[in-house]
């Protein structure tokens, strides 16, 4: 797979940054975001070093990303309850309908 060098700008830093090809966009829209954040994040905890608005904002993020692993796996578990219900009303049915047939 080929890489493109991508230039995104975060608090006003231009980094270079390799990128799959065709991935251009929606790594811009990833870093402009970022960009967003960190500079909202600055100005509502007034911390000035970026090194530490960096690991405030990788902090967040990680935390945002179990929050969402977790909701993932919480769907994916209430989906396969779900499904074993359904499979079993099935084949309940399914048994039904052979037993009223056979009686005829």
């Amino acid at each position: 797979m080929s890489t493109q060098a991508v230039d995104v700008e975060i608090l006003g830093k231009i980094t270079r940054v390799n990128c799959p090809a065709g991935q251009e966009a929606s790594l811009i829209n990833a870093a402009k975001d970022l960009d967003s954040r960190l500079k909202e994040m600055a100005e509502r905890t007034k911390v000035n070093n970026e090194s530490k608005l960096l690991t405030i904002m990788a902090l967040n993020l990680s935390y945002e990303l179990q929050t969402l692993k977790g909701e993932k796996a919480d769907n994916q578990s209430q989906f396969a309850d779900r499904l074993e219900q359904l499979t079993t009303s099935l084949e309940k049915a399914l048994a039904d309908v052979k037993c009223d047939t056979s009686k005829k």
